[in-house]
């Protein structure tokens, strides 16, 4: 039978799983008010006051601007140089591409993980993010997904999945992701008429098999190829306004297919308009199969690879009972006795997002977001964003483990502890206090390999292999 985890270990763990890694001062926090209480805390977000970090998202000026007005201001390099005059008179020196909106973007999501004060409600918008996954560099995306994340994602985190789905299934950057915004029904006067350069609409699928396969359902949720097509004829309409232009949400009746529809064995009447789309949203919300793929994906997230099927059940019943409220699913999980398990201590890989700021934090680092840095991520296989599959980056340890990352991984320790990174500085008594940056990392728990390497070593040299260390590889 395996030991219980120690108060302390319990709280390191509690903070790897629901935070992007402890901070000075989180661990006695906890300590003092209990892991219940900071997690009811976190739970709170909205309450929770923010201002270091919205103080530095709020000199990005990309992420205070429309869609319309990222277009305008930020036009593709084709579009700039034919502009004889910048709009509202700017100098064309101070016009840049659509690469700099994905980069202020990927900037505050990264200042975000550092800084933030909601740490479990970051985790949470990342979460989401990469399970309503949209790539950033298709298209209009690189003007759209700026909304999607602070329109869409982010309001919604913590509240409840069918609003969340609800959200996605409008949101123009989802609508031109996955091509929905061209689904016609193919005997419609609109699909007659001719869609953008005249080409012929019709009914596209994109959007609907991945509405049930990664979005609700899961890939052996139950459905069908037949109820594929007929929940893409229940979202024919939902589109955008000039994607490259206003960039916001309509539905066209003049698209719709108004026939009867049957999803999932149940009836959609005839005429229904864009309440189509809405009833189809209600139908896999409620199906048994979403709130058993949901959880084993959060219990996967915030527990184990191979999700526990007690913590799996108990989370599934709980959003089952709470009607899909995602705080009330995560209590679920974090008061199952499963969670604070020695077999799952640790049992985590970092992902490269959590393996930096867990760094940077960790070592009360102060770090401008620079270029460098977000290089880095992609280096490690991570570029924010810029996930091309619908599947959005993994959650398994295989996915992050090959030579070439872990590689990566110590390269940039090694440039961080010797603040070699531009914008980045590690405090002097980091590096002088180790033993306190070790119960930080790993309380009463390195393995005998990682003490004889450290004991070898001393300064900037020791702190790097900490960092480089398993036991801070993993969560």
């Amino acid at each position: 039978m395996s030991t219980p985890l120690s108060a302390e270990q319990k709280i390191v763990h509690f903070l790897n799983r629901t935070s992007f890694g402890p901070a000075p001062g989180n661990i006695q926090k906890a300590a003092r008010i209990g892991i219940r209480a900071y997690l009811e805390e976190q739970l709170a977000a909205n309450q929770i006051a923010d201002d270091t970090a919205d103080a530095r998202v709020a000199g990005l000026k990309s992420m205070r601007l429309s869609s319309r007005e990222l277009i305008e201001l930020y036009p593709p390099p084709r579009v700039q140089r034919q502009q004889a005059t910048p709009p509202n008179g700017m100098s064309m020196q101070s016009m840049e591409g659509p690469r700099a909106v994905i980069l202020e973007l990927q900037q505050a999501k990264l200042m975000r993980a550092l800084y933030s004060n909601r740490q479990l409600y970051e985790v949470m918008v990342d979460f989401w993010s990469n399970h309503f996954n949209i790539f950033a560099a298709k298209g209009a995306n690189r003007w759209l997904v700026t909304s999607y994340d602070r329109d869409t994602i982010r309001p919604l985190a913590l509240g409840k999945f069918r609003d969340l789905l609800v959200a996605t299934a409008k949101s123009p950057a989802m609508l031109f992701y996955l091509d929905n915004w061209m689904s016609a029904s193919p005997d419609s006067p609109g699909a007659q008429m001719g869609g953008p350069n005249n080409r012929r609409r019709g009914l596209n699928e994109n959007y609907a098999r991945e509405l049930m396969e990664l979005h609700t359902l899961g890939v052996d949720g139950g459905y069908t190829q037949k109820d594929v097509q007929e929940v893409a004829r229940c979202f024919t309409g939902w589109t955008i306004v000039q994607p490259r232009g206003q960039g916001v949400f309509r539905f066209l009746p003049r698209i719709h297919d108004n026939g009867e529809k049957t999803v999932l064995g149940q009836r959609i009447p005839r005429g229904g308009g864009m309440e189509d789309g809405l009833r189809v949203i209600d139908i896999l919300v409620k199906h048994p199969s979403t709130a058993q793929f949901i959880a084993a994906k959060l219990v996967r997230r915030f527990v184990a690879d191979d999700a526990p099927a007690a913590i799996v059940n108990k989370a599934a019943e709980a959003f089952r009972q709470s009607d899909g409220d995602i705080a009330t699913i995560l209590r679920a999980i974090v008061d199952a006795p499963e969670f604070f398990s020695r077999e799952v201590y640790q049992a985590k890989i970092k992902n490269p997002l959590e393996f930096v700021t867990s760094a940077l934090r960790v070592t009360g680092s102060e770090a401008q977001v620079t270029p460098q840095l977000l290089r880095y991520l992609g280096r490690m296989g991570e570029p924010l964003f810029l996930a091309q599959a619908p599947t959005g980056y993994p959650d398994i340890a295989s996915s992050w483990i090959s030579a070439d990352m872990l590689l990566t991984r110590m390269n940039f320790v090694m440039d961080l502890v010797s603040n070699r990174l531009p914008g980045t500085k590690v405090p002097a008594d980091t590096l002088k206090k180790r033993d306190e940056l070790i119960r930080r990392i790993a309380p009463d728990s390195l393995s005998p390999a990682t003490q004889t390497v450290l004991a070898q070593a001393d300064g900037d040299q020791a702190v790097a292999l900490l960092l480089a260390a398993p036991e801070f590889q993993r969560r």
